[in-house]
C-alpha cells in the first residue's frame, strides 16, 4: 500500500488530505479467473483533538487524535472497501462457466451440450431409437401394442 497524505493543523484538530494506493486481490464472479489490480482512493477527514468540545451524540464517525498520533486504519479501511466493486469481473464481457459442466466459456466460445430430453419423454424417445424406421403395422397385419390390427373392408 501506497499514501500520499498531506496534514494540515486547523482549529479543531489535523486535516488528513491525499490518496491510497493499493493492490486488490480476489475472483472473477463470472469463471473465478484470479483477478489482481490496483486500486486508487482518494482521502480527506479531520481528526480533531482530544479536548474537542465535540457532543456524544456527534461522535459517531468523527476521529480523534489519540494524543500527538493518528490513527489511519479506519478511514483507509473505509476508504478501499467502499471502492471495491460489488462484483468483481476479469473483463466486462466474461461469459462466465457452462452450467453443465463447469467448462470456462472464454476458453471454449464454441462450447455447448445435446438438447437435455424432457424427463416426461423419455420413454418415447427410448421407443424411437429401438425402431429402425417408421413402420406401417396397419397394411402388413402386424401385431402391435394392443394386439392385431383389424383388416377393414371397403
Amino acid at each position: 500500500m501506497e499514501l500520499s497524505l498531506r496534514l494540515e493543523a486547523v482549529m479543531e484538530g489535523v486535516l488528513v488530505t491525499g490518496t491510497a494506493t493499493a493492490g486488490l486481490e480476489g475472483e472473477c464472479v463470472r469463471c473465478l479467473e484470479p483477478i489482481s489490480e490496483p486500486t486508487e482512493v482518494a482521502l480527506q477527514e479531520l481528526f480533531v483533538y482530544d479536548d474537542s468540545d465535540i457532543e456524544d451524540d456527534d461522535e459517531e464517525g468523527v476521529f480523534r487524535l489519540d494524543g500527538d498520533l493518528l490513527d489511519l486504519e479506519p478511514l483507509l479501511r473505509d476508504g478501499i472497501v467502499l471502492s471495491l466493486p460489488f462484483q468483481p469481473l476479469c473483463r466486462d464481457d466474461c461469459p462466465g462457466l457452462c452450467i453443465e459442466c463447469g467448462a470456462r466459456l472464454a476458453d471454449d466460445p464454441g462450447h455447448q451440450h445435446e438438447e437435455p430430453i424432457d424427463p416426461r419423454w423419455a420413454g418415447l424417445a427410448a421407443l424411437v431409437e429401438e425402431s429402425d424406421g417408421p413402420s406401417d403395422r396397419s397394411a402388413t397385419g402386424e401385431a402391435g401394442p394392443r394386439g392385431p390390427e383389424p383388416k377393414r373392408s371397403e
